[in-house]
């Protein structure tokens, strides 16, 4: 019987991930045929900025207050009515394209709904890992990494398939794809991952708002988790300088827009790999010496681009950076997966979720000022010393070490129900 049930057992989780590529892809598509559908469409590059800013805002506003929702409604719920809200929404451009025509701010208004209703779905698939993970007998590093793995190799494929897709078929026929892909999804999840009792909420269920309240609580409450989202918050705000520098730095160094497909190429591709690695050997290593060496190997690539190497070199050294970056993704959700009890994972999720990404708009902001009034390479050196001194922090941070705790889900609940007790005493 053994050898016959463990293959089902596997179904779940690997049907969890297959809706994640999917999804995931279906984003990455959509990132890449709105804006050159605005572009053909409208011909403005101005345009198409606040198109691609108001598909941000919505990923924070909705992390931080939808990740109650998901509690309440159930994570498998929630991940499907996520993705055939984004189908939904994705599909009305086309369609109101092609029939009475589409106003630009009808384009802003489903551009912001679609991510406005995306976001709860990545925290509810995510919810979702430890349970299907635990059925299929794998340890929370394994299956943090293969997520990792999923996710990363997602965004590297899915990019530059959409651009092939839109030259073949052009913009238009890609969001009917990305439409469909969604409710690939949604079908995956349904047919694949099985309903499950809903986990008792630590403490009684109280109002919308006091739930919110609960999930910042509960990681404020908790010293390790609570300084992993410091860590991650500032190293997005330093890592999102790149998303400015890369392209200037292939234009001024080395004058060609192929360079800049590469070093992003690499660095995806070196991502993949440290997270086949950690899903690999994850359970065999200390958590807290991989994350701040990972965040150190990031580190590297700064001093290297700022002397202007040649692009062998600097190619080099990204790649190296990618594989540091590829098991940061796992270990982080490792902590969190054995630490936040089921009942509250949408809500701690969103919240670091939403945190992580109201960091990489200001980055940005930034970024850019900063390149034209001092310079490229002081720009990077400055970034890069900031980094490093982020990561000597996190090197000797004591509420770090809590991140070599392994702890069961019944350690988790019972934990959360004291941090429940400790907050209300607080409050009143």
């Amino acid at each position: 019987m053994k050898a016959v049930d463990a293959p089902r057992r596997q179904g779940p989780l690997v049907a969890l991930l297959a809706a994640n590529a999917i999804s995931m892809s279906g984003n990455v598509a959509t990132l890449v045929a709105i804006p050159w559908f605005v572009l053909q469409t409208t011909g403005s590059a101005a345009r198409t900025g606040i198109v691609a800013a108001v598909g941000l805002v919505p990923i924070v506003v909705s992390g931080f207050v939808g990740g109650a929702l998901v509690d309440r409604m159930g994570y498998r719920r929630s991940s499907v009515v996520a993705d055939l809200a984004s189908s939904a929404a994705v599909a009305a451009i086309p369609l109101l394209h092609l029939t009475v025509g589409i106003e630009f701010w009808q384009l802003v208004v489903l551009v912001f709904l679609g991510g406005l209703l995306d976001a709860p779905g990545v925290t509810a698939r995510a919810s979702l890992l430890p349970d299907v993970a635990a059925d299929a007998g794998w340890s929370l590093e394994r299956a943090s990494g293969a997520a990792a793995v999923v996710e990363r190799a997602s965004r590297l494929v899915g990019a530059p398939l959409a651009g092939v897709l839109i030259a073949l078929v052009g913009a238009t026929s890609v969001l009917w794809i990305d439409a469909t892909s969604f409710l690939v999804s949604a079908l995956l999840v349904v047919l694949g991952v099985p309903r499950r009792s809903r986990a008792a909420v630590p403490g009684e269920r109280s109002g919308y708002v006091e739930e919110l309240r609960e999930g910042f609580a509960f990681l404020h409450a908790d010293r390790t988790l609570f300084a992993l989202v410091a860590v991650l918050t500032l190293t997005n705000l330093l890592d999102s300088v790149s998303m400015v520098a890369l392209p200037v730095y292939a234009q001024q160094v080395y004058g060609s827009a192929v360079s800049l497909g590469l070093m992003m190429a690499v660095v995806g591709a070196g991502s993949v790999v440290g997270a086949l690695a950690f899903s690999a050997f994850g359970d065999r290593v200390s958590r807290r010496r991989v994350f701040t060496w990972g965040f150190a190997g990031v580190t590297l690539w700064y001093p290297v681009a700022a002397v202007f190497p040649s692009l062998g070199v600097l190619l080099t050294a990204q790649s190296a950076a990618g594989v540091s970056s590829g098991p940061l993704n796992p270990v982080i959700d490792t902590v969190f997966f054995e630490r936040v009890p089921d009942g509250m994972r949408g809500r701690v999720f969103g919240v670091v979720q939403a945190s992580a990404w109201l960091a990489m708009p200001i980055g940005v902001l930034v970024a850019g000022p900063a390149i034209e009034a001092f310079g490229l390479r002081p720009t990077l050196l400055v970034t890069g010393a900031l980094y490093a001194g982020v990561v000597v922090a996190a090197m000797f941070l004591p509420a770090l070490r809590g991140m070599d705790e392994r702890r069961t889900a019944a350690e988790t609940t019972d934990t959360a129900n004291g941090r429940e007790i400790v907050a209300a005493t607080h409050s009143g």
